[in-house]
């Protein structure tokens, strides 16, 4: 069966990749507007009406008003923007975490952001097992490549080579704070630290770790078999269990949809940092939908997927 998809923003960065990963695929039969007709409502609505699914590479009032569009239609909807992430009624596309049924039975479908797909992939198993507690104020250290920022960001940094480090998100309140909270159910927001280096793609997410002072924390060793455990048999996440001596990010790696976590602790037990390194574009973005498109669709999750 060939499955009809709309990809609405496939020009930016994340709809660019998506088409990328699922042009030369046999299953689907992709539904592109030309320059002309990319923001006609008229052409999108028609768009939305005649396809089996709909990924939404929008900025977030954009998604919202594109589901007013497709309402009444049958399409299923994954949404690579923020705007639903915590919304009632979208089930929230980490297939590790969500559930991979629960995703393949939705008809809406939210993406995670990049930075949540890394920490939550770290503390939400350790809070759900109880061997770390919902209540303590957690710190999320993160580093991306420039191309998560979009279009201008892009030009920025390229147009910039002078560009060493980007700190933002200094006001507080970033827009990925509420599905780290809700989704890692966690009584307080965390506090959380972005930033950004002159390469394209790749991230680091560090979640420190005083276990010592955390009340009725685990151990390193307990916390990394829990994640072991949890993770057991992913074809996409995997818990290494090396000590490196360094972790980078290289400024010419190519896509990848793999997730990695490692959790090191002290001899002594008393402090632990868990690293998540991904994507930014793959499992952070494109190929994270793709996996959630197979899912939906009924196919082998891992179909077009670079592992």
């Amino acid at each position: 069966m060939t499955y009809r998809v709309f990809i609405d923003g496939a020009v930016g960065t994340t709809g660019l990749e998506i088409v990328e990963r699922l042009q030369a695929r046999a299953e689907f039969e992709l539904l592109l507007l030309d320059d002309t007709q990319r923001k006609d409502q008229s052409a999108r609505r028609d768009a939305y009406h005649a396809a089996d699914f709909a990924v939404l590479c929008l900025p977030d009032d954009a998604a919202r008003e594109a589901v007013a569009l497709a309402e009444g239609a049958k399409v299923r909807i994954v949404d690579a923007s923020s705007a639903h992430r915590v919304a009632s009624g979208w089930t929230y596309g980490f297939p590790e975490l969500t559930g991979r049924e629960a995703i393949a039975s939705a008809k809406f479908v939210s993406n995670p952001g990049c930075y949540p797909t890394g920490f939550l992939a770290l503390i939400a198993p350790l809070v759900r097992a109880r061997l770390l507690p919902a209540d303590w104020p957690y710190t999320v250290n993160a580093v991306s490549g420039y191309s998560g920022g979009g279009k201008a960001l892009i030009a920025r940094f390229e147009a910039d080579p002078d560009i060493a480090f980007r700190d933002y998100g200094l006001a507080m309140g970033h827009k990925h704070v509420p599905e780290m909270e809700v989704h890692a159910g966690l009584a307080h927001a965390p506090v959380f630290a972005p930033s950004v280096i002159p390469a394209h793609r790749g991230m680091v997410v560090e979640v420190p770790l005083p276990l010592a002072a955390i009340p009725s924390a685990a151990k390193p060793e307990a916390l990394r078999e829990e994640l072991v455990r949890f993770y057991a048999g992913s074809p996409v996440v995997s818990v290494l269990e090396d000590l490196p001596d360094e972790i980078l990010l290289l400024r010419g790696t190519g896509p990848n949809d793999r997730l990695t976590l490692r959790l090191l602790g002290a001899a002594d037990g008393a402090q632990a940092r868990l690293i998540a390194v991904l994507d930014n574009l793959g499992k952070g973005a494109s190929g994270a939908a793709v996996q959630n498109l197979n899912l939906m669709a009924g196919l082998p999750e891992t179909a077009g997927l670079v592992l």
